[in-house]
């Protein structure tokens, strides 16, 4: 995460809501001497250990190798991003940088079970489908009988413990009134120059 303060978010309501307005995330860890990285869909949930962050993988990825034993890893769910030209800026002596919005969790990651991958599949599902509406959602129950089991051998389930939550709205908080101004008009209809105005 960005180190300034100023572009903390911490609140872990506004936290929850972008991970399930935005959840395919990039998965990241140290395995074995290598980094890996995986990218998949998640569900933040709230467990009796404390938040869990419920994703699953392809068993060719790389990373199901050490999902058994466990293994430290951070979550990135990026919002949206942009490119700001120090043109835009009426201060002339600026450099060029990047507004983004990105919430990022860390914790340890373990095995889920059939049960609790399943559990997960047919949440991410509702939540996705529920985005389609007014479509009839789809479930799993619309698949041929024992074609959603064969599938299921395909994947594997898995489960952050979160022990850090937090996120980045970097959005030009850092500059004059007059610059902000000059990249929400260069950003005109860009996701960053709708966020930057509804700052």
């Amino acid at each position: 995460m960005h180190p300034s303060a100023l572009f903390k978010l911490s609140e872990e309501d506004g936290l929850l809501a972008h991970l399930a307005a935005f959840p395919f995330c990039t998965i990241a860890a140290g395995v074995d001497g290598r980094i890996l990285v995986a990218h998949a869909p998640v569900i933040a949930r709230p467990t009796a250990a404390g938040l869990a962050i419920d994703f699953h993988l392809s068993r060719g990825n790389a990373l199901v190798a050490a999902v058994a034993q466990g293994f430290p890893a951070v979550a990135v769910s990026l919002a949206c991003e942009a490119y700001v030209s120090p043109d835009w800026y009426e201060d002339k002596d600026s450099v060029p940088t990047w507004n983004y919005v990105a919430v990022e969790a860390e914790g340890l990651v373990a095995a889920l079970d059939t049960a609790g991958t399943i559990a997960l599949l047919d949440d991410l599902s509702a939540m996705e489908e529920a985005r389609l509406l007014p479509k009839a959602p789809w479930t799993r129950h619309k698949m041929s009988p024992g074609k959603f089991d064969g599938l299921l051998g395909g994947i594997v389930g898995a489960r952050m413990a979160v022990s850090r939550l937090e996120g980045t709205n970097k959005l030009s908080q850092n500059k004059a009134a007059a610059d902000r101004a000059g990249v929400m008009a260069a950003l005109a209809d860009h996701p960053i120059g709708r966020r930057m105005r509804d700052l």
